[in-house]
């Protein structure tokens, strides 16, 4: 769909009936159990829940990163779960951006050459004609802007936590995605590191329009966003804390 086309009242991420369960030894593992939400366009929406109640499940179901046993994964009205296995691919490189707690960092590779990562995926795949040349200078212009103009030529082990993260994220954002999704960005921090990890995403998140989901155990954080819902044991609650009508 084009992007000046999309109707600004139809979630830019809908989740419809998604279940997840696991095989361990003869015993099934249920950990979703119909989730349902929506995520609006430039809505920053935080999800809560205790140690396994299905929060980096679900968070990976929505990247398009672990596929649900069922259900719907709707962008823009789009199931993606539905498209064959490249269109899938695509649509996860380009429009959705992934935050990890743990970073997620290729060791080998320098702080530039982490951040264009996605840039040289859609290359490979035909759906960006910008050249390394090109990215590299994005890349770059990024890290400064993100304070880490003294790391370019750095690798992640040379770096602190803090610097990481800021890596992660400019690699998230590279390819301008609409939804970003934050799995605990701060869950690995000291508590000033993470809040300078924190100003840095909700700066971007309100300079680009984003659609952010973030995952968090700090009310504090939680208090900054927009809205809140909890998950537990693997159905989204409502902020009553009553659950969502399906």
């Amino acid at each position: 769909m084009d992007p000046t086309q999309r109707d600004s009242a139809t979630p830019v991420l809908h989740a419809r009936g998604i279940r997840k369960s696991f095989q361990v030894g003869d015993r099934k593992l249920e950990v979703l159990h119909g989730v349902h939400m929506e995520l609006m366009r430039g809505e920053v929406l935080c999800l809560m829940g205790s140690s396994g109640a299905g929060k980096s499940t679900l968070l990976h179901i929505l990247a398009l990163l672990e596929q649900p046993t069922e259900g719907q994964v709707l962008l823009d009205g789009v199931d993606a779960w539905a498209l064959d296995p490249i269109e899938r691919a695509s649509i996860r490189n380009r429009r959705i951006g992934f935050v990890f707690q743990f970073y997620h960092l290729i060791p080998e590779l320098s702080a530039v050459e982490n951040v264009i990562l996605p840039g040289m995926i859609a290359h490979a795949h035909g759906t960006s004609k910008e050249t390394a040349r090109e990215m590299k200078e994005r890349a770059t212009e990024s890290l400064v802007t993100f304070g880490l103009e003294h790391r370019l030529g750095h690798r992640p082990p040379q770096l602190s936590g803090g610097e990481r993260q800021r890596i992660a994220i400019a690699r998230a954002l590279f390819l301008n995605p609409e939804l970003v999704i934050a799995d605990e960005p701060t869950g690995n921090l000291d508590s000033a590191t993470g809040e300078k990890v924190l100003e840095l995403l909700f700066r971007e998140q309100e300079q680009r329009g984003l659609s952010l989901l973030l995952v968090t155990h700090d009310e504090r954080i939680a208090a900054r966003c927009a809205r809140t819902a909890f998950i537990d044991d693997g159905l989204i609650q409502a902020d009553s804390g009553t659950p969502i009508p399906h």
